[in-house]
């Protein structure tokens, strides 16, 4: 239990208004915009082990409205950063199977060989073609079960050795698949053979470039630009450009436009990089989302930056103000260097003796006559 005591000061005994008085005598508190809770003085000197759970409001409950105290600035929650696209880890580029161009070559050769003989021996080739291949006369057995399976076999592998023929070129690359499955490709250069029963499909794997139409984008400040940029890239993994996306052109098209959209382009001339800095940013951005499906990325640079024809008027009077500006300050600065260089000279030498009032006159004159020589309006 709390005991309070108060003790009056012999100042206010006797006085009408002791308590105001007293009241007046108080120091004036230090923190004005907090609000603190009292403790109560029976806790102080308790004498009891045991602790007592006693309500106490928060020592700061509020601020006070008006006391010009900013409020606390909360920590920005992080930002999380949007997942990457995921091709099939399995779907990675890797050398095709083949035999050079004369395999294929012998075998068609040795199928048309086998065809010859066997139409010799059943006896149903010309005259005039033994004779030139000097053939000996074979009156022939006719077409039987044997014939028969000796051309079927000869013009398998005649069909089987000339149909896998195929012509890599520099700069191409066949991409192969049997059955639906990627079973490798092909960057060989010459003439080769390739399995006739899987599927070619031609890759270019050349270094290429892409001017873009105009796309919307807009400068630091908010406003509608029109940016034609130039792509420079290539296909580094064709099978994931070819097998893990269904347009890996029309996907890097569409990885650029999202990019202006993300990245503010400043036209040339300004102070913040201009075209430079956005084509770096844009650059890293594209790489990066184009990475996964085997096309890499050397540059996005903006080729030409014009603002949007709504806005196009307003930028231009805005900027032919600005250059104005920038011209009579850089114009008033001359002259008043120029007059105080002069005036300075007349009366550090002794030329003149000039009081408040001749002063200020002789500086009227050498600004009119500075301006007036510099064709600028007074």
């Amino acid at each position: 239990m709390s005991t309070t005591t108060s003790h009056t000061p012999p100042e206010s005994e006797g006085h009408p208004d002791g308590g105001a008085a007293g009241a007046a005598a108080r120091p004036a508190r230090l923190i004005q915009n907090e609000v603190t809770t009292e403790i109560p003085v029976h806790l102080l000197f308790r004498d009891d082990p045991d602790p007592v759970q006693v309500p106490l409001r928060p020592s700061v409950v509020a601020r006070r409205q008006g006391t010009g105290e900013q409020p606390r600035q909360r920590r920005p929650a992080p930002v999380r950063g949007r997942p990457r696209p995921e091709v099939d880890p399995a779907l990675v580029e890797r050398p095709a199977r083949v035999l050079p161009g004369a395999a294929g070559v012998l075998a068609g050769v040795c199928g048309l060989t086998g065809c010859l003989a066997a139409t010799w021996w059943a006896g149903m080739l010309p005259p005039y073609v033994s004779q030139a291949l000097r053939l000996p006369a074979y009156a022939g057995a006719g077409l039987g079960p044997a014939q028969w399976a000796a051309y079927a076999g000869a013009g398998v592998l005649g069909a089987f050795g000339f149909s896998g023929l195929t012509r890599c070129r520099t700069g191409r690359a066949w991409v192969l698949g049997l059955f639906g499955r990627y079973r490798g490709t092909v960057r060989r250069t010459g003439l080769l053979w390739v399995n006739p029963l899987v599927r070619r499909r031609l890759m270019d794997v050349r270094l290429r470039h892409w001017r873009s139409e105009a796309m919307t984008a807009t400068d630091p400040d908010g406003m509608a630009l029109r940016v034609v940029v130039l792509v420079v890239w290539r296909v580094r993994d064709t099978a994931r450009a070819l097998l893990g996306v269904e347009d890996h052109e029309g996907y890097l098209r569409e990885c650029v436009e999202a990019a202006l959209a993300r990245v503010p382009v400043e036209p040339a001339g300004g102070t913040r990089g201009g075209v430079t800095a956005a084509g770096d940013a844009l650059t890293r951005l594209v790489a990066t989302e184009t990475a996964p499906v085997g096309v890499e990325v050397f540059s996005v640079r903006p080729v030409r930056v014009e603002y949007a024809p709504e806005v196009a008027p307003a930028i231009h009077r805005r900027r032919i103000a600005a250059l104005d500006a920038r011209q009579r300050a850089s114009m008033l600065n001359s002259v008043v260097d120029s007059v105080e260089d002069t005036v300075t000279r007349l009366t550090v030498r002794g030329l003149v003796e000039l009081d408040d009032y001749e002063r200020k006159v002789l500086v009227r004159d050498l600004t009119v006559a500075f301006c007036s020589g510099r064709g600028e309006p007074v």
